[in-house]
């Protein structure tokens, strides 16, 4: 039974992650968007700006291995 909550623990960590960046993403690539159209200089830093948040599911992911390859 312990396993089960962590197995379902580790997927609720890597969805809530997902979730969470592909929300933030959705409001850094449309403010981009107006940016863009604005000043095209940005580019750089607005792909930055969307590749930053990725570490969050990166972070997620390296979470949920961790929970599932625990010894306790």
């Amino acid at each position: 039974m312990d396993k089960i909550f962590i197995v379902c623990s580790a997927a609720a960590t890597v969805g809530i992650c997902a979730l969470a960046t592909a929300w933030v993403q959705s409001r850094i690539g449309s403010a981009g968007a107006g940016a863009l159209s604005e000043k095209p200089e940005l580019r750089g830093a607005i792909l930055v700006m969307l590749a930053i948040p990725e570490t969050l599911v990166i972070l997620g992911f390296v979470v949920a291995v961790l929970m599932l390859t625990a010894k306790a």
